[in-house]
This record gives C-alpha cells, structure tokens and sequence, in this order.
C-alpha cells in the first residue's frame, strides 16, 4: 500500500514539474525578487495599481507574484515619462474640481497670482436695479410711491423757534433785559432763517434791535453757510448784506460767525461760541463768548475800527423739560479801543456787568 502512493506521487511530479514551494516570508529574497521594477506598477489584492502592496492571498497571507502555473512574472520594463498636460488640462496629480461647483478656470495667471485681464482703472459696471417691483406693478406709480417714502423718511419740512436767551438783567444804573431767539423752517439742506435780538433798559427804547432773515445750507454734517439780510430797527434803522458760517466746531462747540457790509459800505464782524457743559443730565453749565470787530471807524455809531466790544457770559440751567430750562447767570461786557473812547466822551461807562434770571426755550 505505501509502495503504490509512493508511485503516485512520483508521477504528479513528472506531470506538473518542481514541487510548489512554501509560501514565502514577506521579507524573504524570493519575494523581493518576484516584485517588479516599479513600486507603482505593484497589483494589491483588489487590482488597483499604484498602491506599492504585494500581492496577498486569502486571510492577508503575503504570496509572491506568480504568473500562469505559478511560474514567477518577468519584472516590467521601466515606466516611460508621461508627455506634459496640454494648455488648460489639469496634470496627473491635480485635484479635480468638485463636482457641480461650475467653476472652470479659464484665463487664470498662475504664475502672477492673479487673472489675465488688462491692467487700467475703467469704471465699474453699473450697479444692479433694486426695483424689482416695477417688474410686476406700474413703473410709474412705483416711482410716486418711493417718492412719498423719501419724502416721509429724511424729506420732511421742519418748523422750529427757539429762545436761546430771554432773561431779566439786574446792573447798575438801571435794569434791563435782553432776549436771542431764532425760526427756521425747511429741512436737512437748505433751511430759511429769522434771527431776532436786542436788549435794553425798562422803561426806555431799546438800546440794540436787530432781526435777520438768511438762506441756510448745509455745507456737512455740522456746518452751514448762511446768506441774507440784517436790519437794524435801533439805533440807526440801517440794512446790512450777511453772509456767514455756523455749526458745531470740535470739542462741542456751538460757533456763529458772519460778516456784515452795511448800505453805506461799512463793513463788520461778529463772531460767538458757546458750550455746553453737562454737570447732570439736567443741570447745564454754558459759557459765552461774543466778538464783534469794526473794519473802520464809525463815529456816528460810536463804533471804532478794529475789535470793538467784548461780552462774556456764563449761565447755569436746569431743563425740567428738554423744551423748558430756567437759568441764572452773570453777563459782562465791555467795549474796546476808540469804542470805549467813544463811550467815555458820550459819558457812557464802557463797561457794564449784570446778573441775569431768564428761560432757555423751544418748540
């Protein structure tokens, strides 16, 4: 019996040749000579290319690469080099646009980081249409109704009267009053103007009153330029052309200044600032300061060239409202050069200093 299965081995090696060899070693010399040539040339188990894995059997044994009846394949020949990608075409190793992004990059300056148009500072394309509306509703009463909105919505005429200064003035000599009012009526740009002012003793003509009415427009955000008239209903009923600037200066200051040419050619200056001081949220604290100056001497209005008067004033008020603040304070003025000269030889005191109780108002 074991004479008969001897024979039979026998001839199944005559038939199929050598016998088989057992499965190599992953780091065996016959593996390493049954890879081929190119790493990247290698079949994984699956049959991608490229992944530089031997070839493995079943359960992640490592077998040698074999050929048909298990004779080992000859190694491939070395891999030629592949021709450049075409203009326009990516290269083996660049990544592929996601799918559905639309993207096609077409006329990209890679090497200068940025695109092929032309360099030069032509205008912009003109900005899309946001009436979307006149697609499905009249173009006409469309544009009547954003009309109306602009109107509503920062186009609106105001009307406003404030009193600045109405106050009762105790001084020497005689007391007094004086008042500062203003109307304006018209909206953010252009604005009419009516100025009043005077003052004077009780019981007697007023020494100054002055009414102004000016175009107002805004120059910015803080500053407008003014053009008009002046008159002066005492002491000498004289017309003045104006023109001047207002607004709010830096640090919170609120600045008047215009230039006055009277009907004779008389020309003068005035310039006032005042502050408010915030002691509380409602107790206010104002400093003044007014200048007026003289371009020549005139002795009819016992004014002299250069700066004639100076008044200084400092007011304490407490808004109960917004609209309503009653106040003290105390005034000084006092004329300069040949003004004062003037004053002294009219027998006036060229200074006079008064203690005033007044309202500050608006509606």
């Amino acid at each position: 019996m074991a004479a008969a299965i001897f024979a039979l081995a026998l001839a199944a090696q005559h038939v199929h040749g050598a016998p088989a060899a057992p499965p190599a070693a992953a780091g065996s010399p016959l593996l390493r000579m049954a890879r081929p040539a190119d790493p990247q040339a290698q079949v994984g188990d699956e049959g991608h290319a490229g992944h530089g894995m031997p070839a493995q059997g079943h359960q992640g044994h490592s077998m040698p690469a074999q050929g048909h009846r298990g004779h080992p394949m000859p190694a491939p020949s070395a891999p030629q080099p592949a021709a450049p990608p075409a203009a326009g075409q990516a290269g083996p190793g660049a990544a592929a646009p996601p799918a559905g992004s639309g993207h096609v990059h077409q006329g990209m300056d890679h090497g200068s980081g940025g695109t092929a148009l032309p360099a030069g500072d032509a205008p912009p394309p003109p900005p899309p249409a946001n009436a979307y509306a006149d697609g499905f509703f009249d173009p006409a009463a469309m544009a009547a109704a954003r009309a109306r909105l602009h109107s509503e919505h920062g186009g609106q005429k105001f009307l406003t009267v404030t009193f600045n200064l109405a106050e009762y003035q105790a001084r020497a000599g005689g007391d007094g009053y004086l008042f500062d009012g203003e109307l304006w009526y018209g909206g953010d740009i252009n604005r009419l103007v009516v100025r009043a002012e005077g003052e004077g003793s009780f019981g007697e003509a007023a020494e100054e009153l002055e009414f102004q009415a000016l175009y107002s427009r805004a120059l910015d955000a803080y500053w407008n330029w003014q053009a008009g008239i002046r008159v002066d209903a005492q002491p000498n009923g004289r017309a003045y052309a104006v023109v001047g600037v207002e607004g709010l200066a830096p640090y919170w200051f609120d600045v008047e200044s215009a230039l006055f040419l009277s009907e004779r050619g008389d020309l003068f200056a005035r310039v006032q600032a005042s502050y408010d001081q915030r002691l509380t949220n409602r107790l206010i604290l104002q400093p003044l300061v007014e200048l007026n100056a003289a371009a020549q001497d005139v002795r009819r209005d016992g004014i002299g060239s250069g700066l004639s008067d100076v008044e200084l004033g400092l007011r304490l008020r407490y808004e109960i409202r917004r609209e309503f603040a009653p106040y003290v304070g105390i005034s000084h003025e006092r004329a300069l050069g040949d003004t004062a000269d003037f004053a002294r030889a009219a027998g006036e005191d060229p200074s006079v200093t008064s203690f005033a109780i007044g309202l500050r108002t608006w509606f």
